[in-house]
């Protein structure tokens, strides 16, 4: 028998995979809810054991299906969890009831409250951490789940007693018995789609097949519900002519419903104006970087709208956000010498996040270092893309990507290329196997006022801490 639901009562839930950020997330919320919860993931260890040990939840360090003998009434299966995993084995075994992380945040969470989804390949955590913030200051008290660590809560949830729940919508799989995306668990209330480009090459064939899951997102939506759409993305016009829902575009065209006005940058503060059917409907003071950051704030400052909240709350919510951490994050400055931290990854992040930062520190040298560690920049789908990214960067440090090995030869993104290509083009670019090398080159290199933004989705052997170290 399929035990693939949830059953009625619950008191007791295991979850494999569990120091995720967003399987973290959950397991805290659940007991916050008052559920008891235990836990198990290969690499148990702080800061995220530590957070979630001192949330009361029990954690198991590797998967055993040992685990398992204590008989939860349910176990959330991570995204990342194989079919032959030890716990999974025994899980079918004991004929225990399962789910995926978005089944269970339906059930335990969401149920009954209004999502406010955010999806696209760019920009999801940063626009939901916004909208998250504003209607928190807006007295909606929502509950929140997204995958990065809102800087004014420093966590990365929040159960609220709202009638709104703000979900960052991934496109990734849900889990090993449900390959579609994870959004498609969720009815949004009000949706943004900040835009479609190719990504997670390790499940995706191309750029078609992931147009075609934001296809089944779109199709989804209530008619009655609204959707708030990027206009300058060709795949995001194609995706709104088939709509049934309402659409508000937003961006730079001056037909769109939401467009940005004059923009004026006075570092550390970008003010800018916003439009509304062509005509002015506020101006705004923010203290995140870039015109990718100014898209983010537009389409949040739509969705606030169509929750009708006042547009002097908005305002002052939208000066007092103080951004996500891993996003254009000030880590350090020491001998004069700033150490930005970034999630960037896929080639468009990478160019905007550069462009962005660069205006900010006009007075000195902007150090790109840049370490592919994702399943899709690992691979060399973007090979020839990748160097007009740095364009704007006065020197270029490229790492050698740690987890090659998972990757087939024949398939792998070169390091050593890259740098070829951009010495080629003119531009100041090092290779470097390992982090060591790149934090010795730096701590030599770096001069006062230089910005060193470093660029993972990872850790990146804590280069951060490490180079402040040395400086």
């Amino acid at each position: 028998m399929n035990k693939n639901h949830i059953p009625s009562h619950v008191n007791t839930i295991h979850l494999i995979a569990v120091c995720g950020t967003g399987m973290g997330a959950l397991a805290c919320m659940l007991k916050e809810l008052g559920y008891r919860v235990t836990g198990s993931d290969h690499a148990v260890y702080p800061p995220m054991s530590t957070f979630l040990q001192e949330k009361g939840i029990n954690l198991f360090s590797g998967f055993d299906g040992k685990h398992l003998e204590y008989g939860p009434d349910l176990v959330v299966v991570g995204n990342a969890v194989r079919r032959d995993n030890p716990e999974a084995i025994k899980m079918r075994e004991m004929g225990l009831y399962f789910c995926s992380m978005p089944q269970a945040i339906n059930r335990f969470i969401a149920d009954g409250k209004k999502p406010i989804l955010i999806t696209g390949t760019h920009g999801k955590t940063t626009t939901a951490s916004i909208v998250a913030w504003v209607l928190g200051e807006a007295g909606l008290d929502p509950s929140f789940f997204i995958g990065g660590i809102l800087t004014n809560y420093k966590r990365n949830y929040g159960l609220g007693h709202g009638e709104y729940m703000v979900i960052e919508g991934d496109e990734y799989d849900t889990a090993y018995f449900d390959k579609g995306p994870k959004f498609l668990h969720f009815d949004p209330f009000v949706s943004v789609l900040t835009g479609v480009e190719f990504d997670h090459a390790d499940i995706f064939k191309d750029l078609q097949q992931v147009a075609r899951a934001f296809e089944q997102l779109v199709a989804n939506i209530s008619p009655e519900n609204t959707l708030v759409a990027y206009d300058h993305n060709d795949i995001v016009d194609d995706l709104v002519k088939s709509a049934t829902c309402r659409i508000e575009r937003y961006g730079m065209d001056a037909r769109s419903t939401w467009r940005l006005g004059a923009v004026t940058i006075n570092p550390p503060w970008t003010v800018f104006e916003v439009f509304r059917k062509g005509e002015i409907y506020g101006t705004f003071k923010t203290g995140l970087v870039g015109q990718h950051n100014l898209n983010n704030l537009l389409s949040a400052i739509a969705v606030s709208h169509a929750l009708e909240i006042p547009i002097p709350i908005v305002e002052k919510a939208i000066e007092q956000f103080a951004g996500v951490k891993r996003r254009q994050e000030v880590r350090g400055v020491k001998r004069g010498v700033t150490v930005i931290d970034d999630f960037a990854h896929h080639p468009t992040a990478v160019r905007e996040t550069i462009r962005a930062v660069k205006p900010f520190y006009p007075s000195g040298r902007l150090i790109a270092v840049f370490e592919p560690r994702t399943n899709t920049s690992m691979r060399d789908v973007f090979q020839s893309v990748y160097p007009n990214s740095f364009e704007e960067a006065d020197i270029i440090c490229i790492r050698k990507p740690p987890l090659l090995s998972k990757i087939l030869p024949d398939e792998r993104f070169s390091s050593e290329k890259l740098v070829e290509d951009l010495k080629t083009s003119g531009m100041d670019a090092y290779y470097f196997p390992e982090t060591d090398a790149i934090i010795e080159f730096l701590i030599t290199s770096a001069e006062n006022g230089d910005v060193i933004l470093i660029m993972s989705n990872g850790g990146f052997d804590n280069i951060h801490e490490r180079l402040l170290d040395r400086l």
